[in-house]
């Protein structure tokens, strides 16, 4: 549990909250889901820790004046859903490599319809789509393709 913590510690740090409760059984990821731009935990049904990232990635890709509304059952309606779904990916491997923990925390064999191979080893090739459009929304540290992927200037899309 403690690479869950430093995750926790990471996203309270960069002003994503997280908030520990019971909820309801049934959400898309066990344990998880996001109430009005902050992440609700529910220990007793986390199976995948790792998952609090993609789902903080969710609400750091979004527009910042959307952020606060964003649920977890509004992700599927927004406009820029498929996009926004990929820079998540993205944004989350970054922030795996930023706190130097394993990618695989995320992209766990049971998640990314049997993709989290190609994941890790696009993103660490900075071939995967979704970090060229970090670059294209800001979050990026270079101007290039190859100095600016995983390194990320700020973590939240203004």
């Amino acid at each position: 549990m403690a690479t869950f913590e430093k995750c926790v510690d990471f996203l309270n740090a960069i002003g994503i909250q997280t908030l520990f409760r019971e909820i309801e059984p049934g959400s898309f990821l066990p344990g998880l889901s996001i109430e009005n731009g902050t992440i609700v935990v529910d220990v007793q049904q986390l199976q995948h820790p790792g998952d609090i990232l993609h789902e903080a990635g969710h609400i750091a890709v979004v527009p910042a004046k959307d952020r606060s509304r964003l649920t977890a059952s509004s992700i599927i309606n927004r406009q820029n859903r498929e996009a926004e779904e990929m820079m998540a990916i993205a944004w989350s491997y970054a922030v795996c490599i930023y706190l130097e923990i394993d990618p695989y925390f995320v992209f766990h064999a049971e998640g990314y319809r049997n993709g989290s191979d190609y994941i890790v080893e696009s993103c660490g090739d900075n071939t995967y789509f979704g970090s060229s459009m970090l670059q294209e929304i800001g979050l990026t540290a270079g101007e290039s393709k190859n100095s600016f992927f995983p390194n990320l200037k700020q973590w939240l899309r203004n």
